[in-house]
């Protein structure tokens, strides 16, 4: 398949260089050595489907002229529009053509949270009560230095839209009854650091995000009737640990088991992998968890200021 990527940011450069041999041309309105300066100047015929690194405001209208053209899109999350509409008009556009409109949520190739997945699906938890995860970075300074990112409700889109789609990959639908715990500003003009919580989810859902952690790291733990289960880290900032626990009644230390990863990141390969796979055989366009998280969002960003 024959790839542009449009936007040669940090996620671009990733893209561009899992993509290999399948990217044939590469955009951007501002970096020195990009093929073209604009989607509609890359000849239609040149191209099969496009990676989307650009920032949130262009995204729709981008998305829209390259479904016109007949070009699969990959687009970098989150996805959102003011309102429902502009993303069900986008389904309908690609579904017409048989088109895979696909946001990129590489988490969801991470061994861990697919081994997490699968955890829950089996039943061996039980009753599921509470799980809480944190995500954090040390990009602060970067964010503060950058002309769009310090802007809007900061870290809460950025990482929040992962946590988020965590949580509805690994228990399904988790409703959009979600508060402001604290929001922070402690170093940049938009939030920089979110705590967000669901008291009717099940299970109950804490999530917590900031771009003060200035060793990346990701915490998962799962509280459930049978055991619990656990994450330390992602692959990319390694080791990476998972632990079940079977809970021993009425009391005692429970048997674990664990899976220690030291390994370089995979989920950027596996998700173009499976974009590539979709693209092939046709498959269908989905943008509800889109809608869901554009929801969730619009709820929290009005309540940003009362939480400040």
């Amino acid at each position: 398949m024959r790839v542009i990527v449009a936007g040669l940011g940090v996620q671009g450069h990733k893209r561009r260089q899992i993509a290999g041999r399948d990217c044939v041309a590469t955009v951007d309105p501002s970096v020195e050595g990009a093929d073209y300066r604009s989607v509609a100047d890359v000849p239609v015929a040149a191209y099969d489907a496009a990676l989307l690194c650009t920032p949130d405001a262009p995204k729709l209208g981008l998305i829209r002229l390259l479904l016109e053209r007949g070009k699969h899109v990959l687009v970098e999350k989150p996805l959102h529009a003011g309102d429902d509409a502009g993303l069900i008009e986008l389904e309908r556009l690609a579904k017409q053509r048989s088109l895979v409109c696909y946001t990129a949520y590489n988490h969801r190739f991470e061994p861990h949270f697919k081994r997490m997945r699968a955890l829950v699906a089996s039943g061996r938890l039980g009753r599921l009560y509470r799980c809480r995860m944190f995500y954090g970075n040390g990009t602060a300074r970067l964010v503060r230095n950058s002309e769009w990112r310090d802007t809007g409700d900061g870290v809460l889109p950025d990482l929040g839209s992962h946590l988020l789609d965590t949580a509805s990959f690994w228990f399904g639908d988790v409703g959009e009854e979600f508060e402001i715990v604290s929001c922070e500003r402690f170093e940049n003009r938009a939030p920089d650091h979110v705590v967000i919580a669901s008291r009717t989810s099940v299970p109950r859902l804490e999530l917590e995000m900031t771009l003060l952690a200035w060793r990346n790291h990701f915490t998962c733990d799962l509280f459930a009737e049978l055991g619990s289960a656990h994450i330390q880290s992602l692959c990319k900032w390694g080791p990476s640990t998972f632990v079940h626990r079977t809970r021993v009644l009425p009391a005692g230390r429970p048997p674990e088991e664990t899976e220690t990863l030291e390994q370089s990141d995979p989920t950027w390969a596996a998700e173009y992998r499976h974009f590539v796979d979709l693209c092939a055989r046709g498959g269908a366009t989905d943008l509800s968890g889109d809608r869901w998280i554009g929801r969730v969002m619009h709820r929290l960003s009005g309540r940003i200021g009362k939480a400040t």
